[in-house]
């Protein structure tokens, strides 16, 4: 049963969809949210905005899209949760919790207060779609190569002053011009995509892969010593080797060469990149299908 509030709808008590902007004359947090177009920024400026009217506990905020989960406070055991969309544009979840029950005027002032988030959120999610899509490789769909740029700066900075590991492995498909010109682009983008599904595959959550260039993929791994990095590479490598691709009447085997550097004191961004490139070269000379560790 839908329940109609302010030009809102509740849909099965969960679900809260704003059909058109309605003005609430709640100047002072409408007039916050427009400040920022990040997730976690948007929510706490929300519910901080709106503690004294419906005081809280705790929130959490989760958008599965971006992979998001925003939480803060005292968790308790009861709660008020929104599916929040507008316009059919998925905006994530939202919940409120404290040690008492949330009344039904409650609920009714929070469903008109979240129209105030309701379009700020829009305009972040166009706004991190839009980066997702200039940062990621479409073939692969891995990050590229501005992402790289942007994100190993972040984090060798990150590793330097919180005196953490920083790794590098850089990727190579063997003989992949080969293959290119014995099966055409076709099986080269089948190859590519594979290749990146399968690295994606052997990574943990924290670990960023990229496509650097051609046949060439990066993998950044933070908080990683080098015998940690030289392990995850050697598992990269056997799952691409474990695997065949078919295409038409044709099986394919396909190797990859890897080289791993660990940042060091007085490394630059060329020469961690540097290292890892050259270690991944000395891999290839020694006859491909293998793992080499800087020097």
């Amino acid at each position: 049963m839908t329940k109609k509030y302010a030009n809102l709808a509740i849909i099965s008590n969960n679900t809260f969809e704003a059909t058109k902007a309605v003005n609430l004359h709640h100047y002072d947090i409408s007039s916050a949210l427009q400040t920022t177009l990040e997730f976690n920024e948007l929510i706490a400026i929300f519910t901080s905005k709106i503690a004294d009217k419906i005081p809280h506990s705790a929130y959490i905020y989760i958008n599965t899209e971006f992979g998001l989960e925003v939480k803060s406070g005292v968790f308790t055991r009861h709660s008020c949760n929104y599916a929040l969309k507008v316009e059919q544009q998925q905006l994530g979840e939202l919940k409120l919790m404290r040690n008492h029950r949330f009344s039904e005027s409650d609920l009714q002032l929070l469903e008109a207060l979240l129209c105030c988030l309701i379009y700020p959120l829009k305009n972040a999610t166009l706004f991190h779609q839009a980066l997702k899509m200039a940062y990621t490789d479409p073939l692969t769909q891995t990050r590229n190569r501005a992402s790289f740029n942007d994100s190993i700066q972040r984090e060798m900075s990150l590793a330097t002053r919180n005196a953490k590991n920083l790794s590098l492995i850089f990727f190579d498909i063997d003989h992949f011009k080969t293959i290119n010109d014995t099966y055409g682009h076709d099986c080269g983008d089948i190859t590519l995509a594979s290749s990146a599904k399968w690295i994606k595959e052997s990574l943990r959550e924290s670990d960023l892969v990229f496509r650097y260039g051609g046949e060439e993929f990066v993998i950044l791994l933070s908080d990683t010593s080098a015998n940690a990095a030289e392990m995850l590479a050697e598992r990269i490598r056997t799952s691409i080797e474990n695997h065949t691709i078919a295409y038409g009447m044709e099986t394919i085997k396909i190797t990859a060469s890897l080289g791993v550097s660990t940042l060091h004191e007085g490394d630059t961004l060329e020469s961690f990149v540097k290292h890892a490139d050259d270690a991944m070269y000395m891999a290839k000379n020694n006859g491909r299908n293998q793992v080499a560790l800087s020097r």
